[in-house]
């Protein structure tokens, strides 16, 4: 019941659906009080609209933001707890009071204040947003950028604000309830002081030295830097918040490039999600500020979505421009035709080079060129179940997708099928669920089913927790929890966001300070992969566990499974790097033979019907090695799908780079070639044209 009303409401928890429910009934409680007329009823109510509604806020509630669209916002719900006091003070026969006037004079004094406020407020911002916003770049030693102000004066500035007038209620109310006007007048003092000097505070960050440069001196000031740095390779990006993941896989492979990199974003949300990274990151959100840099010296463009602001750098024709993607897999996404915008197409290995001839969309042969996947290197072989640990298997199921086919994802069909039966199998087996970021997102039954999943998993989970069967080495697992506190704190404090830092740190902040460092950089790699280590210790090896969110990362939780369940999608060519045994489910119901005939990456694996019925084959695979029937076969695949082992993805990756930039050069020199050949020809022409003139005259005289 409570679930179904959490869910209903978009709340995050029972606590923030009670705060909720309260809020909404405190508002007609303070209206019956003020009736009444009673000062202590209305001071309860009061109390508990003041503490709920900065609950919500604090929790970001998605009720809060929604009860600005019916216009009972924020200003408005204070508005209308400072007309009931006033309506409280009329009942109880203190319309004649001065305490009543002042009441009213404080009220609109403090409304007053607010335009100042918000006005000021929305200027800091503006003014401190720049037109670009950099990582591991200095600027600073090129322009003057200031200090954020003080994070307390910005912060939910509004709500601080508001809050303000608890001053004045809390002394009205006192001088109702013992009919001296003092303390009410000390009460609307302090709010009217206080306020006034939160206005007063916010000033000096409008003008003067603390408000950065204007976007001409902080554009030149990038482009100076670009012609100083001279990027030659640049990975581009734009976006939603939810698709970072797809930016961030490509971070170690441009950190291993042989030509000096640089990354472009196009959305500010991206860069505050982008993993950490010693590569050059620019982030332009204006197309023109963007067409406008100095790009010279890049020949080599890599695109990793296909999305509609690619256009603003496919224009430039002084670079090459190649589709690298996201993921290889045999979605349509893989094979989409607006990848003939670009002058390449890299794949992993051959099977993308024939995903595109049969799919015939225009790509030619010619402009596709192997790669590998240089992703991939951390993922670990397999040579079976070590010696007395039970066998893990990872259910990864893609999402819904955008156009309802029931192929795209397991989780409605077969989802629930499959946990049922890994969390019953006997001999038993561990369950990792990692369902994809964007579950949910479009299909509300793709929601409800990943519900019911997590719930299964926990359900599971609980139920092996006091089966005698499983036990766990307590003091080790105490252990790796104290070590993931103890890891956790100091990413915290290397990031910048240990709790009680008290810095402002706002864009501007972020790009005058976000210079690289290079030895926080590796220690922060290194604590990664010891909290990594850590979290697997930190639960027994026999634990079903439900994992959300980045980290641990995918391919971590590959090199701790035998075994996975997915879906089409470039989760499952990654996987097979592994060599692991593996399922797919064939949740459109195409049928075995049509299944493998039309993807690729299942050739190699057992075929699970949306009843999961053909579970049992793949657990005997991952119990028995030796006796796996599709093991040749899925390293044949591998080199298929990705490409042989040697030379290194990595190697692959820079020789492809390598190349096209000399194609590149050899049309710009082309251009300026036949720039220089046009030009001699109009200069000398002006002089040729009188001399055929005259000659012709000649001829005409003669005849």
């Amino acid at each position: 019941m409570i679930s179904t009303a959490i869910r209903v409401a978009r709340v995050g928890s029972a606590a923030e659906l009670a705060a909720a429910v309260f809020m909404m009934l405190g508002f007609p409680a303070l209206m019956l009080a003020a009736l009444v007329p009673s000062v202590p009823a209305f001071a309860a109510a009061a109390a508990v609209t003041y503490l709920a509604d900065h609950y919500l806020h604090r929790k970001s509630s998605y009720l809060v933001n929604r009860l600005s669209k019916v216009r009972a916002g924020l200003s408005i719900r204070f508005l209308i707890r400072q007309l009931l006091l006033i309506l409280l003070l009329a009942r109880l026969g203190l319309a004649d009071d001065l305490i009543y006037y002042g009441a009213i004079a404080c009220f609109i004094a403090f409304y007053g204040l607010q335009a100042p406020h918000g006005a000021l407020v929305t200027l800091i911002r503006n003014r401190r947003r720049m037109p670009v916003a950099t990582r591991n770049i200095d600027l600073a030693s090129r322009i003057r950028i200031p200090d954020a102000p003080p994070r307390a004066l910005l912060h939910r500035s509004a709500e601080k604000m508001l809050h303000l007038d608890l001053a004045a209620v809390a002394g009205i109310l006192v001088s109702a309830s013992l009919k001296s006007a003092v303390t009410g007048f000390v009460g609307i003092g302090i709010t009217i002081g206080v306020g006034s000097l939160y206005v007063l505070a916010l000033v000096p960050y409008v003008r003067g030295p603390k408000i950065p440069p204007n976007a001409d001196k902080v554009l030149a000031a990038l482009d100076a830097w670009l012609a100083e740095y001279r990027p030659e390779t640049v990975l581009y990006f734009s976006g939603s918040k939810d698709s970072a993941y797809q930016v961030n896989m490509w971070l170690e492979t441009m950190e291993q490039l042989d030509t000096r990199p640089l990354i472009i974003l196009r959305e500010r949300v991206i860069l505050n999600n982008l993993a950490p990274t010693t590569v050059p990151v620019i982030c332009v959100p204006g197309g023109v500020h963007l067409m406008n840099l100095n790009l010279s010296n890049v020949r080599v463009a890599l695109y990793a979505a296909n999305v509609g602001k690619n256009i603003h750098l496919l224009r430039v024709p002084t670079m090459k421009h190649v589709f690298i993607g996201h993921g290889d897999s045999d979605k349509l996404a893989s094979v989409n035709p607006y990848s003939k915008v670009y002058d390449e197409v890299w794949t992993a290995g051959r099977a993308g080079r024939d995903r595109y001839a049969i799919a015939d969309v225009g790509i030619r042969d010619d402009d596709i060129v192997e790669v590998g996947r240089p992703q991939l290197a951390p993922i670990q072989g397999w040579n079976g179940v070590p010696e007395g640990r039970i066998p893990t298997v990872l259910y990864a199921p893609t999402w819904e997708g955008w156009d309802g086919n029931p192929g795209n994802t397991s989780l409605v069909l077969a989802g629930e099928n499959i946990v049922k039966q890994l969390v019953k199998a006997d001999p038993p087996v561990r369950v990792l669920y990692k369902p994809h970021p964007f579950t949910g997102t479009v299909s509300k039954a793709a929601g409800a089913a990943h519900r019911r999943i997590t719930a299964l998993v926990q359900k599971a989970a609980a139920e092996r927790a006091t089966d005698p069967r499983f036990t766990a080495d307590a003091a080790a697992q105490a252990a790796a929890k104290a070590e993931l506190t103890r890891i956790e704190a100091r990413l915290a404090e290397l990031s910048g966001k240990a709790v009680g830092s008290g810095k402002g740190g706002d864009e501007a902040e972020a790009t005058r300070d976000g210079l690289v460092d290079v030895a926080r950089h590796e220690e922060v790699a290194r604590l990664r992969a010891e909290w990594n280590t850590a979290y697997w210790r930190s639960f027994g090896g026999h634990e079903h566990r439900v994992i959300t969110g980045a980290e641990p990362r995918l391919y971590d939780c590959f090199n701790v499974s035998d075994a996975m369940v997915s879906d089409i999608s470039s989760v499952v060519s990654d996987f097979i790097a592994s060599g692991k045994p593996y399922a797919v489910t064939d949740s459109a119901e195409l049928g075995v033979e049509e299944f493998k005939r039309q993807n690729t990456a299942v050739r190699a694996a057992t075929i699970l019907s949306n009843s999961a019925a053909e579970l049992g084959e793949l657990l005997d695979a991952v119990r028995d090695p030796a006796a796996d029937p599709l093991a040749e076969d899925r390293g044949d695949l591998k080199r298929y799908l990705l490409g042989p082992d040697e030379p290194t993805s990595i190697d692959q990756f820079n020789t492809a780079v390598a190349n096209l930039a000399i194609k590149a050069e050899a049309r710009n020199v082309g251009q300026v070639s036949r720039a220089a050949a046009v030009t001699a020809e109009a200069e000398a022409e002006p002089a040729s044209v009188p001399a055929q003139r005259v000659a012709a005259a000649g001829d005409d005289v003669t005849a």
